[in-house]
């Protein structure tokens, strides 16, 4: 594809299993999690080359044991042509 996705989520996880959601977002393809508190609260960073795959992951961690709520906070879509000619402007 032509394309290249990501997008930020609020995760909110209980907090005596936040450890082990944790761990299941970071198995998801293109998932990280920069920060995780000790109550649950975290930031989840999902890369992709299409917006149905972020979607589906999306899903998945709602659907994750121990998630109370999943909560978009932003997406952005770029054509890989336009990442190379900005990636080419700043060299």
């Amino acid at each position: 594809m032509d394309e290249y996705h990501v997008c930020s989520l609020f995760v909110l996880a209980l907090e005596d299993q936040r450890e082990s959601v944790k761990l299941a977002v970071e198995k998801l393809e293109g998932a990280e999690v920069p920060v995780c508190n000790e109550v649950g609260k975290m930031v989840v960073v999902l890369e992709g080359d299409s917006k149905d795959g972020l979607v589906e992951r999306f899903n998945k961690i709602k659907l994750l044991p121990g998630v109370l709520a999943v909560t978009l906070v932003y997406h952005q879509e770029d054509g890989i042509s336009e990442l190379k000619e900005a990636n080419n402007d700043s060299q």
